[in-house]
């Protein structure tokens, strides 16, 4: 974040955290980031702050929340992705360019990453 030097920098942090607080709101879709010690050393953070970005740029209302470890370390960053009536799909070794993928192409066209794919639990 930068440095706030003016009242205008002050205005424009305030739009952009009304707007992350809209995307924290529960509306249907969840992402579930994993931020224990080991994906944050993953990656984990960098993950959750594009796909906050790319959900921000498109205007989506998504429920985005963290959780910590879940014992699958070595496919950290991992990130659970749940959209109404339709399995959880958990990703692994999500880089920046998947993170981006899994906004355009699951949660806004409902095409599952199959490359990215370690988990699936079935609706229920």
């Amino acid at each position: 974040m930068s440095k706030i030097k003016s009242l205008e920098d002050l205005r424009r942090l305030r739009v952009e955290q009304e707007r992350n607080e809209i995307t924290r709101q529960n509306t249907g879709v969840q992402v579930i980031v994993g931020m224990g010690t080991c994906g944050i050393a993953a990656g984990a953070r960098d993950a959750m702050l594009t796909i906050l970005e790319e959900i921000n740029k498109r205007n989506l209302k998504v429920n985005i929340t963290q959780t910590g470890c879940i014992g699958m370390c070595q496919h950290e960053p991992l990130i659970d992705v749940i959209i109404p009536g339709e399995d959880r799909i958990t990703y692994g070794l999500v880089t920046k360019d998947i993170a981006r993928k899994i906004v355009a192409e699951h949660i806004v066209n409902n095409n599952i990453v199959k490359e990215a794919v370690i988990g699936r639990i079935e609706k229920q």
